[in-house]
C-alpha cells in the first residue's frame, strides 16, 4: 500500500501486516494496546526511491523494486537477498538501445528505475522491468534473485521509454496446459511508432527462450496490440494513456486509465484539455485485440464531480455489502479513489472520494454499447482516434456477456460515463491509495493519504 512519496522514500510499510488489525466487538470493551511501532526497512539513501512492492502469497516474502536495486525481504523486513539492476551507460535517445546497435548519442551513467514488478508463480520467478535501454525486463529466480533471463534482442523486448515509476502495468493470464500470457499496458511518452500502449506477450517457460515477450500474434496486418495513432499527437501534443491499475476477471483483462481529452465547455467556442478516467476491457483470448472497449468512469457526491482516478483495488462484495448492492457475495467490486475535478493530472486537488463499482454493471453497460454499435447505431467514439466519427457497422449476430469482437467496430468507446457509488469523502488530505478485503462477511477498506495517514 503506497501512501505518499515522502513517507515511502526510505521506509516501507507492509499492507498485509495491516490486515491483521481488525477489532472484534468484544475487544472494543478492553483497554487499547499502547502504540506499537511499525516494522520498517531502510534502503541505501544513495540509491533513491522505492518504486514497487509485491508479496509472495505463499511464503510471505517481500520483493521490493527500487532505483538500481531489487530487494528480497523476510516477512519481518530483514534483507535476504539484493540484486543490482543499475546504473549503466545509457541515453534515452538511443533507439534501438546501444546493446542492440551502436548509438551516436553520448552515453552517461544512468539509473535504472523499477517500473514494474510481478511474481510469476507458475515458474517461480520475478519479472522486474526497469527504465534502462527503453524499458527491458529481467526474469529473476524467486529464491535467490539469480538472473534467469534478460531478453533484449528484438524490438518487442523494449516496453516503454518512460522513465517514471508506475508507467507500466502488467497482468499475467495463467494456463494449466500452455505458456502464460503477459498483458502489458504502458505510457508511450510521444513514441507511438515504437511502443504499443497495450499488448499481450508470450511468457515462455524457458526464461531465455527466443520467444519470451514476443507478441502473442503478429503478422503484416494484425497483432496483439493497440497503438495510438501518430495523428492524435497533432491534436493533443502531450497525449498519453496513463495506466493506474490492472486485473483479470472471468474471460477479460481490465485496465483503469487516465487520459487527456479535448472538450468544448458549455457556452464556449474553444476547446480545453481535461483528463478522463476510463476502464479498458479486453478478452483474454483475443489475439487481434478486436475486443478493445473503453468506458469512462467517475463519481459524484452532493453535486461535486470526482473524475481524476488516483488508485483502485479489486475485491469481493462480501455478504453484507452484496445485499445492499443487490449482487452476490462473490461478485467483483472495484474500490476506487478519485480526486475532485478532471483538469490537473499532476496537481490533483486535495478533495477526494472513495467510490465502489460493481464490475458486472460495467460489463452490462459495455454489452449494451456493443449491441447498439452492431445495430449500426452511433460512432466508434474514441477520443484518441483522430477521426472520431467513424460510424458503427451493422451486423446480424448475437452479442452475449462474453462477446470478443470482430474485425469491425473496433476499437470501441462508450460515450456515457458509468458512475460509482461514493462511500467516503476527504476534503483536506487527498486519498492516494486503497486496498480492500472481506472479513466475516464485512467489506473493509484501507486508504492511504497524501500526508501519510492510514484510514480504515
Amino acid at each position: 500500500l503506497i501512501m505518499s512519496p515522502a513517507m515511502w522514500k526510505w521506509t516501507c510499510l507492509l499492507s498485509h501486516l495491516l490486515l491483521s488489525t481488525t477489532v472484534s466487538p468484544l475487544s472494543r470493551q478492553q483497554p487499547l494496546h499502547p502504540k506499537r511501532p511499525f516494522l520498517t526497512f531502510t534502503g541505501d539513501r544513495a540509491e533513491g526511491n522505492f518504486n514497487h512492492l509485491v508479496v509472495d502469497e505463499r511464503t510471505g516474502h517481500i520483493y521490493l523494486g527500487a532505483v538500481n536495486r531489487i530487494y528480497k525481504l523476510s516477512s519481518d523486513l530483514k534483507v535476504l537477498v539484493t540484486h543490482q539492476t543499475g546504473p549503466d551507460e545509457d541515453n534515452p535517445k538511443c533507439y534501438p538501445p546501444r546493446i542492440v546497435q551502436t548509438c551516436n548519442e553520448p552515453l552517461t551513467p544512468t539509473n535504472n528505475i523499477n517500473k514494474m514488478l510481478l511474481i510469476d508463480y507458475k515458474e517461480n520467478r520475478l519479472i522486474a522491468c526497469g527504465s534502462l535501454y527503453q524499458g527491458i525486463c529481467k526474469l529473476l529466480r524467486l529464491d535467490d534473485l539469480f538472473k534467469l533471463g534478460e531478453p533484449f534482442h528484438k524490438k518487442e523486448h523494449y516496453l516503454s521509454g518512460v522513465n517514471e515509476s508506475g508507467s507500466v502495468f502488467g497482468v499475467i493470464v495463467s494456463y494449466s496446459n500452455m505458456d502464460d500470457k503477459l498483458f502489458i499496458a504502458t505510457a508511450v511518452d510521444g513514441k507511438p511508432e515504437y511502443f504499443p500502449t497495450i499488448s499481450s506477450r508470450k511468457l515462455t517457460k524457458n526464461s531465455e527462450a527466443d520467444g519470451m515477450f514476443a507478441y502473442v500474434f503478429h503478422d503484416e496486418f494484425v497483432a496483439s496490440m493497440i497503438k495510438i495513432p501518430s495523428d492524435t499527437f497533432t491534436i493533443i501534443p502531450d497525449f498519453d494513456i496513463y495506466y493506474i491499475y490492472g486485473f483479470s476477471s472471468g474471460n477479460f483483462v481490465y485496465f483503469l486509465t487516465l487520459q487527456p481529452e479535448m472538450i468544448s465547455p458549455p457556452g464556449s467556442t474553444t476547446k480545453e484539455q481535461v483528463y478522463t478516467s476510463k476502464l479498458v476491457r479486453l478478452c483474454k483470448e483475443d489475439t487481434a485485440f478486436n475486443s478493445y472497449v473503453e468506458v469512462p468512469i467517475g463519481c459524484e457526491k452532493n453535486g461535486v464531480e470526482y473524475r481524476l482516478l488516483q488508485a483502485a483495488y479489486l475485491s469481493k462484495a462480501g455478504a453484507i455489502l452484496a445485499r445492499s448492492l443487490d449482487v452476490g457475495p462473490e461478485d467483483d467490486i472495484l474500490f476506487t479513489v478519485f480526486s475532485k475535478g478532471q483538469k490537473r493530472k499532476m496537481k490533483s486537488l486535495d478533495e477526494s472520494a472513495l467510490c465502489i463499482f460493481v464490475l458486472k454493471k460495467i460489463n452490462d453497460r459495455i454489452k449494451d454499447r456493443l449491441q447498439s454499435c452492431y445495430r449500426g447505431e452511433g460512432t466508434l467514439d474514441l477520443a484518441w482516434l483522430k477521426v472520431k466519427d467513424i460510424p458503427c457497422s451493422s451486423a446480424l449476430l448475437t452479442i452475449d456477456d462474453n462477446f470478443c469482437g470482430l474485425d469491425m467496430n473496433a476499437p470501441l468507446g462508450v460515450s456515457s460515463m458509468v458512475r460509482g457509488l461514493p462511500i467516503f469523502t476527504e476534503d483536506g488530505d487527498r486519498m492516494t491509495s486503497v486496498i480492500a478485503y472481506v472479513y466475516k462477511n464485512h467489506s473493509l477498506a484501507f486508504v492511504g493519504t497524501k500526508s501519510g495517514k492510514l484510514k480504515k
